[in-house]
């Protein structure tokens, strides 16, 4: 990463891709998406976390109750048909309308049904060049699989209730390996199948991951800072959190109150307690980054600030305004991954209100920073940190991040002052239909090393087509593409860009 040659790179989540089935996924129209990133010059494919979503959770990537499993809602039935495990002729009946939104719910229960056929045959001797493999994956990433498969099963067991509400007490507190020897916990059928769908989701993801190395596009991941309390990662490692001997939060994570929100964001995670991990060498911390490492080729840390310091939130709390700013492990843990597992590919999600040690700490590793271009304009904007002619090279630019409205809904909410600063540093008239157009050259005409366009800002779409509002907790993440929305002329502008700004 640090190697400073320039590149540009196009943010689309999988869930995001077209596909007949509610919601995209890693088959046919993956790679036809990583075709059109090669042949229009790209270099990178931007996506947003690759873990288990949940309705309860209002399906956000970024609350997951696994840190290591993959969602298997992203797992492609035609590659399953492919491989033996359906009938190919038979799938037709499973799709579903193709949708501007992702239908989380409708996918989920067609899946459903098509996994359990695919278990049924794989268990009944089809797809046979697949039995050694899933027993070399089991045996493998047994380290964090166990615990997932029993925490999976046991939350179904209890109607999807979170850990903290199960009615047996005993299982709310797990003791290493008593729980997994439960009389009745091997003979049940629910574990071979949820091993099996994360042995699926590893295999699709690979060879996904390999058809973009081939293209020599990278893939970008995000790993999202905290981790949702109802997770298998809090169940088996309360001591780690910031939890009192009953289980529950005493120390809830969020930021002060900013341009998002006049409260806070109360995300309702625990904080971590760095001490603990401390003594334990980061060990939970080291494996979680060895385990995105595998799945990615460069990885954004998301809330590169709670590094340096956090913002801890007493549980009780409604809001996050009476929060404290705590220390964070600082350069103590980066030196422990760096011991490790080497120098890393990081980039360092460093937007809000920033002070010095986090600055110094991003410095201290050489990782590329961020910069939103809609944060440029307005009050103060000539000696903005994130206008391009204040730029130095070593950081990753974007028109907007999954967080912000699309570049043309920005555009439409903002006044009239903001357009007339906006025709004063473009020199000409700008307007809904051409805003996309005049920031996403600016963009790649800046010196930062790296430039990342969302796909609604490539197309000009206005902000129906936003992925998050930042403490809304509803209509979040349901964006898709449609197949027709790539055009050839999309494609010849990306190819142009790319080669007149040197990416």
């Amino acid at each position: 990463m640090n190697d400073h040659k320039r590149g540009a790179g196009i943010l689309l989540h999988i869930t995001s891709l077209p596909s007949p089935f509610g919601i995209g996924d890693m088959g046919p129209e993956a790679k036809t998406f990583a075709d059109f990133l090669h042949r229009s010059g790209q270099k990178y494919w931007q996506l947003l976390p690759l873990n288990p979503t949940e309705a309860g959770q209002g399906n956000s990537p970024y609350s997951s109750i696994s840190s290591r499993a993959g969602n298997t809602l992203l797992i492609s039935p035609e590659l399953l048909a492919k491989e033996g495990l359906l009938d190919e002729f038979e799938l037709n009946r499973y799709h579903l309308p193709l949708l501007t939104k992702t239908d989380f719910e409708a996918a989920e229960k067609n899946k459903k049904i098509i996994f359990e056929i695919a278990w049924k045959n794989f268990k009944n001797g089809k797809a046979k060049h697949l039995a050694e493999p899933f027993i070399q994956f089991c045996k493998k990433e047994a380290y964090w699989l166990d615990d997932f498969v029993l925490y999976s099963r046991l939350k179904k067991q209890f109607n999807g209730l979170p850990w903290f509400e199960w009615p047996d007490i005993t299982l709310q507190n797990p003791k290493g390996e008593s729980l997994k020897t439960n009389a009745d916990f091997h003979q049940l059928e629910e574990p071979g199948i949820i091993a099996f769908l994360q042995f699926i989701f590893s295999k699709q993801w690979h060879e996904l991951k390999s058809y973009c190395n081939n293209l020599n596009i990278k893939l970008f991941g995000d790993l999202p800072f905290y981790v949702s309390y109802d997770s298998v990662d809090v169940w088996i490692n309360k001591e780690i959190f910031s939890l009192n001997e009953e289980g529950k939060m005493i120390g809830v994570a969020g930021v002060p109150p900013d341009a998002f929100s006049d409260d806070g964001q109360f995300w309702g995670m625990p904080v971590f307690r760095w001490d603990v991990l401390k003594q334990r060498g980061y060990d939970w911390w080291i494996g979680r980054i060895k385990k995105n490492m595998e799945l990615y080729d460069i990885l954004r840390l998301d809330h590169f600030r709670a590094f340096a310091d956090f913002w801890e939130v007493p549980a009780e709390s409604e809001t996050a305004i009476n929060g404290e700013w705590k220390s964070g492990p600082g350069a103590d843990l980066f030196l422990a991954i760096k011991k490790e597992l080497g120098d890393l590919p990081f980039i360092a999600e460093d937007l809000g209100e920033i002070n010095d040690p986090v600055h110094e700490l991003r410095k201290r590793f050489d990782f590329p920073g961020m910069k939103i271009l809609q944060f440029a304009f307005g009050y103060g904007m000539p000696s903005s940190n994130y206008i391009p002619h204040n730029y130095t090279t070593n950081f990753v630019v974007y028109t907007g991040t999954h967080d912000n409205n699309t570049i043309c809904g920005w555009y439409l909410q903002e006044g009239k002052q903001h357009h007339y600063q906006l025709e004063k540093y473009f020199g000409m008239p700008l307007n809904e239909k051409n805003i996309h157009l005049v920031m996403g050259r600016l963009a790649y005409a800046s010196v930062a090393t790296i430039a990342i366009l969302p796909m609604q800002d490539i197309l000009g779409l206005d902000e129906n087509a936003r992925m998050n509002i930042p403490a809304s907790t509803t209509d979040n993440w349901l964006w898709r593409l449609l197949p027709d929305q790539i055009t050839t002329d999309v494609e010849v502008r990306l190819k142009e860009w790319v080669e007149l700004y040197n990416r």
